[in-house]
């Protein structure tokens, strides 16, 4: 393989080894809205988005108001803002808001919507709220649960 110089050379050969590897083959497409075709694949990429988009004051207060209203699938006593605790779910969550305002524009309805929306794709069939006092934590979101606690080992 040739040698990458600067940074789109970069970008070029990890996302070829990402896709070569099947890792990367439905990433996002940058300023575009995320499809949840591969709730696997988005997951990791929401979490990592939680870690590396920064919002300024003002969308964090945009981000707050969206998420405020929401119910935590696994803790229903809290708000997904909020969660009782940082676990993957609620992890890639906040990182699919931050790119909805931070990167989309989004406003508070179209970030609550895109998040509920969201929801609903890790596990059609519903959550019911007390995943965390259940021992949910490290059960599959398919399974009612939080997909784990440790970002390098979701559990799907």
């Amino acid at each position: 393989m040739k040698r990458a110089t600067g940074r789109i050379g970069i970008v070029t050969v990890l996302t070829a080894l990402l896709v070569s590897t099947g890792q990367g083959r439905a990433a996002t497409e940058p300023g575009k809205r995320p499809s949840f075709d591969d709730v696997r694949a988005r997951t990791t990429e929401f979490i990592g988005w939680s870690n590396t988009i920064r919002l300024t004051p003002q969308q964090e207060k945009t981000k707050r108001q969206a998420l405020g209203s929401i119910p935590a699938p696994c803790c229903k006593e809290y708000s997904i803002a909020t969660c009782c605790c940082p676990c993957n779910l609620a992890k890639a969550v906040w990182g699919l808001a931050n790119y909805a305002i931070a990167r989309l524009g989004y406003d508070v309805a179209q970030t609550r919507a895109l998040t509920v929306e969201w929801i609903q794709a890790t596990n059609p069939a519903g959550y019911t709220g007390d995943a965390c006092h259940r021992g949910g934590c490290p059960k599959p979101f398919s399974a009612n649960g939080c997909g784990g606690m440790r970002e390098d080992a979701v559990v799907f």
